[in-house]
């Protein structure tokens, strides 16, 4: 579509979003809707909120002329106030501020609404990894992600990978799903100077010492006991320490395990709710950032290291290939000996490849951008505002 498109007042579906804890989810959202915003002043925006993220996001957005706030009243911690909440009062509310298109960028939206909708489906996780869900979870995001595939118009993802992995669950024709890739072009705006990384990072890492980064929940198909077990097989051999960056999750139990049986489990760093400034910095820190994630709809940490000229290794697994392109470093099998080998490689890097290497890969990070995000997302939305109200 191009650059003369037709105005539009656009329903925002965020009753998902609880700050914090719904991952690279919440990073699309605000991201994407903040570029749209900047960039697309003609277009309406009415933001569907809940308790737990209005004060959030009417400080990021309540800037914008464009942009109204509609809060419903509950928790979304409470799944089951949630989706009855997004089924049958959130119908109500679109209506009541005439919206032309609503976009749920959160997996799942109303089965009937007076307008037409599209839904951002970010992966089939649910469906490769049950282990990572509770029975009922699992059975209720199939029940919901199966009705918005039924009743929505049309459909974004944010890789090729996932587009052919929910035609292949749900059964979507392949016409209705519009691929928009995520970014981290963001963090461009926010190198930080070496001293300003060393203040950040000295509040759990002395500044003269080195460490391997990860981020990442500790799900089970993030993998990151496997990255213990690599770290526990080089450790007498490097000088790093291990920094995990994330919640624990129902793969925890697995990361202790492997976190026991290592000679110097003191090593290991694990660190939650950062701030940006925080992550950016945790980020440029690093000699290395490893991510042994079994499956992604996109894998933004990959590219968040890649814009902080970080080395990546990682593995071949779902979209992962998709979004590091040659510009990573891959095992060809997401066990602990190929990782252990792949890390002491990457750190035995010489200076001048290293820097060449980072640099290629900065560049091809920043190709991706949260203003291309936002354009395809408008398209896709007008293009869903044409679809009759049936």
């Amino acid at each position: 579509m191009n650059a003369e498109r037709p105005s539009i007042h656009i329903g925002v579906n965020a009753l998902f979003l609880i700050p914090g804890e719904v991952g690279g989810s919440e990073t699309y959202l605000c991201k994407t809707l903040d570029a749209l915003c900047r960039n697309h002043h003609d277009v309406q925006i009415t933001l569907f909120t809940n308790l737990e993220n209005h004060s959030l996001l009417n400080s990021l957005f309540s800037r914008y002329t464009q942009v109204k706030f509609s809060i419903l009243n509950f928790k979304a911690t409470n799944r089951f106030s949630r989706i009855m909440r997004e089924q049958f009062e959130l119908p109500l509310k679109v209506k009541q501020a005439g919206v032309d298109a609503l976009w749920s960028p959160g997996y799942t939206g109303p089965a009937i609404v007076h307008c037409p909708q599209a839904v951002t489906i970010h992966d089939m996780q649910y469906k490769r990894h049950p282990e990572d869900l509770t029975w009922l979870a699992m059975f209720t995001t199939d029940l919901l992600i199966r009705i918005a595939g039924f009743r929505a118009q049309q459909f974004l993802t944010v890789s090729e990978f996932s587009k052919s992995e929910i035609i292949r669950y749900v059964n979507i024709p392949k016409e209705k799903i519009h691929v928009t890739y995520l970014a981290a072009d963001d963090f461009a705006q926010k190198n930080l100077a070496n001293d300003e990384v060393f203040k950040i990072v000295s509040k759990w890492i002395p500044a003269t010492e080195k460490y391997i980064l990860t981020i990442a929940n500790s799900y089970p198909h993030k993998n990151l006991h496997t990255l213990v077990e690599a770290y526990g097989k080089i450790i007498e051999k490097i000088p790093h320490r291990l920094v995990i960056v994330g919640k624990p999750r129902l793969g925890e139990r697995l990361v202790t395990k492997s976190l026991a049986n290592l000679s110097e489990p003191d090593r290991v760093i694990r660190i939650s709710g950062l701030n940006r400034e925080e992550l950016i910095a945790l980020y440029q820190g690093a000699d290395l950032f490893v991510f042994p994630s079994l499956y992604e709809g996109f894998g933004l940490p990959v590219l968040e290291a890649m814009m902080c000229h970080v080395p990546v290794v990682t593995t071949t697994k779902a979209s992962i290939p998709e979004v590091g392109s040659d510009f990573a470093i891959y095992v060809n099998k997401p066990t602990s000996e190929p990782f252990a080998n792949k890390i002491l490689d990457v750190l035995t890097w010489q200076p001048d490849y290293r820097s060449e290497f980072v640099n290629k890969a900065r560049r091809w990070a920043e190709s991706f951008s949260w203003e291309k995000t936002a354009s395809q997302t408008l398209d896709a939305l007008i293009l869903t505002a044409k679809f009759s109200k049936n």
